[in-house]
């Protein structure tokens, strides 16, 4: 009986860890953390200039459970306008970030820039994305940080490279539209949320309020270049894409990347 029983304890075991390995990815209330809070395992990164996967300078690395976003390594910025991509694509979900400013923009970024970085979401598939290409096609929730200087500056907005959206009942050709949040000057952390239902609605939440609603992107308009012309085929309706965290110049910290699928929820409402 001794054998059968070291096999019974053997077998616990591999269970007991392939049970913790599972709860380090989705939470027992159904929440998925996108970042584990150690490594960029699940993650991988497209800089413009660069091939996919290359992270130049360790533009993207982890510190005490943190997501820095540092240009330490590099010379002059030159546009390397980077991302940050989860592994996987999603359709249906709800999206929670925590981010905060830190630091001086890097010298050669583009004054726009200035604390401003973003989640972007329904993105291409960055294998798809040419080395010099700047953008992602995709939708983005733009964030942007306070400038201390009493003026409003709204964070949550809605940017589009390559894509539009609805908007109060109309096609939008804005490139970017802007919510109705608070100004966050200084280095404080913000809770960004989106809800995303394929491609009909999308919420922007900040800090608990919901500050901007649109429906229906799609693929359509200028401000992204270097692409593959079979990639941007205009009026197509974006129903799922790829999440990434920006990189522009500006350092930038994330913490929280957490996700809940309401894909099964949807499709067992209708």
């Amino acid at each position: 009986m001794r054998y059968p029983t070291l096999i019974i304890l053997i077998c616990i075991g591999f269970l007991t860890q392939a049970c913790h390995g599972f709860k380090s990815q989705k939470n027992d209330d159904g929440w998925i953390e996108l970042f584990n809070g150690k490594d960029l395992e699940d993650w991988f990164v497209k800089i413009n200039g660069h091939e996919v996967g290359v992270n130049y300078g360790e533009t993207f690395r982890v510190d005490s459970g943190i997501i820095k976003v540092s240009y330490d390594q590099y010379g002059d910025f030159n546009e390397q306008f980077g991302h940050l991509y989860y592994k996987k694509p999603f359709s249906h979900y709800h999206l929670v970030v925590e981010y905060r400013f830190v630091g001086e923009l890097h010298k050669g970024a583009p004054s726009y820039t200035l604390r401003n970085s973003g989640v972007m979401f329904h993105s291409q598939d960055p294998r798809k994305m040419l080395k010099h290409q700047d953008w992602p096609i995709s939708i983005e929730m733009q964030f942007l940080g306070g400038l201390s200087d009493g003026k409003e500056r709204p964070t949550g907005n809605m940017c589009s490279p390559g894509t539009h959206v609805v908007y109060n009942g109309k096609l939008s050709d804005a490139h970017c539209i802007n919510s109705t949040s608070k100004t966050y000057d200084g280095d404080q952390w913000v809770t960004a949320e989106l809800i995303v239902l394929g491609d009909s609605l999308i919420k922007h939440v900040i800090n608990g309020d919901t500050v901007l609603q649109y429906s229906k992107p799609q693929i359509g308009g200028p401000v992204v270049n270097g692409y593959d012309p079979a990639e941007k085929i205009d009026g197509t309706l974006l129903n799922e894409g790829f999440i990434a965290l920006q990189s522009e110049g500006q350092p930038v910290q994330f913490r929280t990347v957490k996700l809940f699928d309401l894909s099964q929820k949807t499709q067992s409402g209708r």
